[in-house]
């Protein structure tokens, strides 16, 4: 009798993991394909790759972190794809932004950072709402971009003049006009705060500062370069002016901070 039962148990066994096996039945607790493990270099869904590497401090969706937003349609107007690349790939020097290419010590591949840049524009940027905009140039070295009737803002276009090299002498000036109705007459701080805190500019460098002078930063009311004073947007001088000015700060500070005299603190027990 045990024996018939044993020789049953198998038959039936047998049968169930045959009937599976020919129906590619999911067994309880099996992952389907979107949801197996895979190994970080073969991540390609943008998404994906956006929340695991940069939503911790440029927020979900792009919007609302500790860093600047990058859903910002002006923002991805502004700045190249080259620059995006760049600072995925290696950082930036003596800010909180790592670098991510494993060139560089990190772990994303070159066909991901261009997932990711490439992402950023497909689902972030509004080349329409800028056509015809004059567009600063990225970088000092660049030149301000114009989208006409039919073309989409390229910051690789060149259509306006070059910025010239800032000075701050100059800069102290535009700042007033500019800047100081909300950072203060030298500053050192109003309803936007200080702008030249030594916390801050040892952590911005010269390029952050000029993007934010330029996009601004919607998500704290900074406005772009256009919204300073109504009518009268910054000029590409003004804006390389005001970034002289403000870098200058940042090498005082440093200067003052390097010449304190610690002799003190080495005789105290």
């Amino acid at each position: 009798m045990i024996a018939r039962l044993q020789i049953g148990l198998t038959a039936s066994v047998g049968l169930a993991i045959t009937l599976l096996a020919g129906c590619s039945a999911r067994l309880p607790g099996q992952p389907n394909e979107a949801e197996r493990w895979r190994a970080t270099a073969e991540i390609t869904d943008f998404n994906q790759l956006y929340t695991q590497n940069c939503a911790g401090c440029h927020g979900a969706g792009g919007r609302v972190g500790a860093a600047r937003p990058l859903n910002d349609p002006l923002y991805l107007a502004f700045v190249t794809d080259d620059a995006m690349r760049q600072a995925i790939s290696t950082g930036r020097a003596g800010t909180n932004m790592p670098a991510f290419s494993e060139q560089a010590g990190g772990h994303l591949t070159d066909q991901q950072i261009e997932l990711i840049v490439n992402g950023m524009r497909a689902h972030w940027s509004k080349p329409d709402d800028f056509k015809g905009v004059d567009i600063p140039g990225y970088s000092v070295n660049e030149t301000a971009t114009t989208s006409g009737p039919s073309e989409a803002v390229n910051n690789n276009n060149i259509s306006a003049e070059t910025s010239q090299a800032g000075d701050a002498t100059r800069g102290s000036a535009t700042y007033k006009t500019f800047c100081a109705s909300c950072h203060g007459t030298n500053g050192e701080g109003g309803s936007a705060g200080s702008i030249v805190d030594p916390n801050f500019l040892n952590l911005v460098s010269d390029q952050g500062l000029r993007t934010t002078v330029v996009v601004g930063r919607a998500d704290l009311g900074k406005p772009d370069w256009r919204g300073n004073v109504p009518g009268h947007p910054m000029s590409a001088q003004e804006i390389s002016d005001v970034v002289a000015w403000l870098a200058a700060r940042r090498k005082m500070t440093t200067v003052a901070v390097s010449k304190v005299d610690h002799s003190t603190c080495l005789n105290m027990k």
